[in-house]
């Protein structure tokens, strides 16, 4: 289905089959088909010796995890298992296949092996390791970056304050809903991972690692997307993208300088991924302005880093100046070549059907259980 035809109809236009049961229906297939191909790869993991054969026997999981977010429609069903499965699964299961990652620890349980694998969650050594306390601050305390209950629920007043107030956009300059649309995205990421995180706390019964750490903070680029913004990502591509790329490009640089290129290589990486996601909500061709957005973040974390180094710390702009050119220009270029994306497959246009759908869906069911238990059970 072409991107295009995605801007002119709803849903239930383009799937004349289309509703939310059929949705769920095909959201519980489809993670009953994770499940049950992460327990292949767990237990084969224990039968062929790590490298290229245990990675051949991975292969079949990873092409059904890059193709089972077809079989999906609706922005958030579908933009979350396209993240969780065929990036950060994939990207797990790479890692397993050579005996590295979070899913190589033997001692997971298949249940925490399972939680680990689909969500973007990592258990938590307490206390966490030296290593990961230096390259993310936040792990010293265990209680910093996870959040009281009051904050999310200002975040779902929040969100909910924001879908009222874009039925009166057209009273309302665009650049003001465009800084809402910014808020809205980051407030349902954090949200719908801080109840991955409670889910999978409660399966697991571990300590998990803080998926956001107050991005807004942020007082640099490396700041931003090193140490606060989707920190599970920044995780996975370290050992999977950045590692490999610094080691081959010590070899050429030297160690100084052999950061710069990996750091752009990481985010070629996940611009390609981005893309990926952008085509399962679409299905359409992409127009290359999620990779421009990845590609002019990388330049530039590329520059400040390597001013960095020549500059040694002198000429520090005061925290205030530095949080307001960070997050200034985050939100600019997203104005600029991310949002356009989101509004060219109607991203927010569709997520208010479904949040109109799942409303009614709710209603449905409570009005069923008022009536039964009216009724008392006897049909009268």
């Amino acid at each position: 289905m072409e991107a295009e035809n995605f801007q002119n109809y709803t849903l239930g236009e383009i799937y004349p089959n289309y509703s939310l049961e059929w949705e769920i229906s095909n959201f519980i297939k489809v993670w009953i088909a994770v499940a049950t191909s992460l327990s292949y790869c767990k237990f084969t993991s224990k039968l062929v010796p790590k490298g290229l054969p245990r990675l051949l026997t991975f292969s079949p999981v990873i092409c059904l995890f890059l193709y089972l977010p077809l079989n999906l429609h609706s922005m958030h069903l579908c933009g979350t298992t396209s993240f969780f499965i065929a990036w950060l699964s994939n990207f797990k299961i790479l890692l397993l296949a050579f005996n590295k990652g979070p899913l190589s620890d033997p001692s997971l349980s298949l249940p925490q092996f399972l939680a680990v694998g689909c969500f973007p969650i990592k258990i938590q050594p307490y206390p966490p390791p030296k290593s990961q306390t230096k390259q993310n601050p936040s792990l010293q305390n265990p209680q910093n970056g996870h959040k009281s209950l009051w904050n999310y629920a200002i975040k779902v007043l929040l969100v909910a304050a924001f879908v009222r107030i874009y039925n009166y956009s057209e009273h309302i300059h665009p650049k003001v809903i465009l800084v809402l649309y910014c808020f809205h995205i980051y407030f349902m990421l954090e949200i719908m991972f801080a109840m991955v995180a409670a889910l999978a706390r409660a399966t697991v019964g571990s300590k998990l690692e803080p998926q956001f750490d107050e991005p807004y903070l942020s007082t640099s680029l490396q700041d931003f997307w090193g140490r606060r913004w989707n920190i599970m990502v920044t995780s996975i591509l370290r050992p999977t993208v950045y590692g490999p790329a610094l080691r081959v490009w010590t070899r050429v640089l030297g160690r100084k300088w052999a950061p710069l290129p990996a750091v752009f290589v990481t985010f070629m990486v996940s611009a390609v991924m981005h893309e990926l996601i952008f085509y399962y909500l679409g299905r359409g061709r992409p127009t290359g302005k999620i990779t421009g957005f990845f590609i002019l973040h990388g330049v530039c974390l590329v520059v400040e880093i390597g001013m960095k180094k020549v500059l040694k710390g002198r000429c520090r702009l005061p925290p205030a100046v530095s949080r307001l050119l960070t997050i200034g220009f985050v939100v600019v270029t997203g104005f600029w070549l991310f949002l356009p994306e989101l509004r060219r497959c109607r991203g927010f246009v569709r997520a208010f059907d479904e949040y109109m759908l799942a409303a009614a869906f709710v209603k449905d069911i409570v009005g069923g259980a008022v009536k039964f238990r009216n009724d008392d059970g006897t049909g009268k």
